[in-house]
């Protein structure tokens, strides 16, 4: 009678023992991985307060226009295709580009407006946004350099 009692009281017990020390160590894990969860979004948290803005342009897309428009060569060049053209095909600018974060200019082209839909490109310049600084497209060297370097390139070209 003693075995027919005490074998199911201790398998009771055992299965009691074992089974709450299962359940001590899921709780653990389920707390350490709730502790790991949130020290890694309080990490993400830190990371995402980054600084998203630039320095933002001191100079705008109408003043890097005006900027490249009124250059003196620019002007002369385009004088003298109203001239050869007898008034029919004028020079124009268009900003072709703005500011990015890696690339801080304005891309401005100096182009034939002809009336017949072909815009040929005379002249490729950039403007810095923050500084307005002009360098001119040196298309055989295919950099940006300075104008007056760009200047003295074309008179010892010509």
């Amino acid at each position: 009678m003693k075995q027919i009692i005490h074998y199911p009281l201790m398998t009771v017990v055992l299965v009691g023992v074992v089974g709450d020390t299962a359940i001590a160590q899921l709780d653990s894990r389920k707390t350490q991985k709730q502790q790991s969860a949130l020290q890694q979004l309080a990490a993400l948290e830190t990371n995402t307060l980054v600084a998203v803005a630039q320095t933002t342009p001191k100079i705008d897309q109408k003043t890097a226009l005006n900027l490249v428009w009124k250059l003196p060569l620019v002007q002369r060049k385009a004088r003298e295709i109203q001239r050869l053209s007898q008034g029919k095909i004028k020079v124009s600018a268009i900003v072709d580009s703005v500011p990015t974060p890696t690339q801080p200019y304005y891309t401005v082209r100096i182009f034939e407006d002809d009336p017949n839909n072909y815009n040929y490109t005379i002249y490729w310049f950039r403007v810095s946004s923050s500084t307005g600084v002009i360098e001119a497209l040196d298309i055989i060297e295919n950099k940006y350099v300075a104008l007056e370097e760009w200047r003295s390139q074309i008179r010892r070209r010509r």
